[in-house]
């Protein structure tokens, strides 16, 4: 079975208890994607210079936030890792010249057991975490997807756990505050989003890759480039002839973006 390829926009740890159309999304995943052999994970939060594929058989969990409800730092996802498929990632990626390396202990960070708990609640789904370099372009993470591809064609789901929005002073802002909907916020994350939904209907990949210089309202979507790399990785990891569908795309406080983009074979 020939698995798409998935991009999440995955939110805070609170997604797996509050009421929101994010979390019900996350939760229909199985319809979408169906049930795969193994989850191939690249989180926003797992950042290396250069790839890192993780061979832990037991990853614990990593509480990576501060501030919220005690009940979320007691939760735990026990999936197993797969090291017999982590090492053959690993020989993917070195057969591409991406000079991998192998981290044999390292748990679920929220962007990664978040999103799988809502999805796969019975944590029976092998899971192998690959990195992502902040320091490196949407080019390389583009290549990153695109070197592991053909896992999709042994029923493997490939995910980039980011969020197609980020800009968390905004967001922290508007909770501390309380404030109404920012308009002028809303309209900058719209036009963010819908140039990309336009890139991709338009299958521009160059566009795309170069959506740094060729976005709008960069700065105020993503102060930094991390939470959208694995855009890119997802969009690699399709495929060459990948079609893209924005399958989801929920706001919270109005410009809070949640899309999510399926890749897959036509």
């Amino acid at each position: 079975m020939q698995s798409p390829s998935l991009f999440i926009s995955h939110g805070g740890p609170n997604i797996v208890t509050d009421d929101t159309e994010a979390r019900e999304y996350l939760r229909s995943l199985p319809s979408l994607v169906g049930r795969p052999k193994a989850i191939v994970i690249a989180s926003a939060h797992f950042e290396t210079d250069g790839p890192v594929v993780v061979t832990d058989p037991h990853p614990e969990m990593i509480y990576d936030f501060g501030g919220f409800p005690e009940e979320l730092y007691r939760i735990v996802y026990p999936a197993p890792g797969e090291p017999e498929l982590a090492m053959h990632i690993a020989h993917m990626l070195a057969d591409a010249g991406l000079s991998p390396r192998i981290a044999p202990k390292r748990g679920y960070d929220h962007g990664a057991w978040t999103s799988m708990l809502l999805a796969y609640p019975e944590a029976d789904i092998p899971i192998v975490q690959v990195s992502i370099d902040p320091r490196r372009d949407a080019r390389y993470h583009y290549a990153l997807g695109a070197a592991l591809a053909p896992l999709a064609a042994d029923d493997i789901l490939l995910i980039g756990s980011g969020h197609i929005t980020h800009n968390l002073r905004a967001v922290f802002g508007a909770m501390r505050h309380g404030l109404a909907p920012d308009a002028a916020m809303a309209s900058k994350v719209a036009a963010f989003t819908d140039w990309f939904a336009d890139r991709f209907a338009e299958g521009d990949r160059e566009a795309i890759l170069d959506w740094r210089k060729l976005a709008p309202n960069v700065a105020e979507n993503h102060p930094t480039d991390e939470h959208l790399m694995p855009l890119f990785f997802a969009y690699g990891a399709g495929g060459e002839n990948a079609t893209a569908e924005r399958v989801h795309d929920s706001r919270q406080m109005g410009f809070f973006a949640f899309d999510s983009w399926m890749f897959k074979q036509q």
